[in-house]
């Protein structure tokens, strides 16, 4: 039953994308994240917004209504449900490769699936990004890192 349940969370997070997207364009937000839980027989949907200077409260409870009223008329079947909407935070996932060009130049910690010179993870600045890799300075090295091997990254701040 727990696999079925996953199957229809990631089918409700697509149409859920689907809706939000065009929303977050249109009010030049950036949909960083969205994903899904269960908690006591109620689904939380969780979106991560970010925009240029940053999102504020105001910016998470207007994006909040509109979305709101987005799901209940465009999708069936979620259930009774919860919307948080929130910013990445200060450790902000990179999981495009816009994501890597926009903090080319800043701290990044990279985990990886695979042992390159053997570690997985990764902190350093972020110097080069290609077209199926990136390239970060770590104690004065550079680690050149394929992009398929890397299962998580995130700005790491100053």
């Amino acid at each position: 039953m727990g696999g079925r349940l996953k199957q229809d969370n990631s089918m409700l997070i697509e149409k859920i994308k689907e809706v939000a997207q065009p929303l977050c364009q249109a009010e030049n937000f950036e949909l960083v994240h969205l994903d899904m839980v269960n908690s006591d027989g109620e689904n939380i949907v969780r979106l991560f917004l970010d925009k240029p200077g940053g999102i504020r409260l105001d910016d998470c409870v207007y994006i909040s209504r509109q979305l709101g009223d987005l799901i209940d008329v465009h999708i069936e079947n979620i259930g009774s449900y919860r919307l948080e909407v929130s910013s990445p935070g200060p450790n902000r996932p990179l999981n495009k490769k816009e994501d890597f060009h926009r903090f080319k130049g800043e701290r990044v910690k990279i985990k990886t699936n695979e042992l390159i010179e053997n570690q997985k993870k990764f902190t350093g600045i972020l110097e080069i990004i290609n077209d199926d890799s990136v390239v970060i300075a770590v104690d004065g090295k550079r680690v050149e890192i394929s992009d398929h091997v890397i299962s998580k990254a995130m700005f790491a701040g100053q």
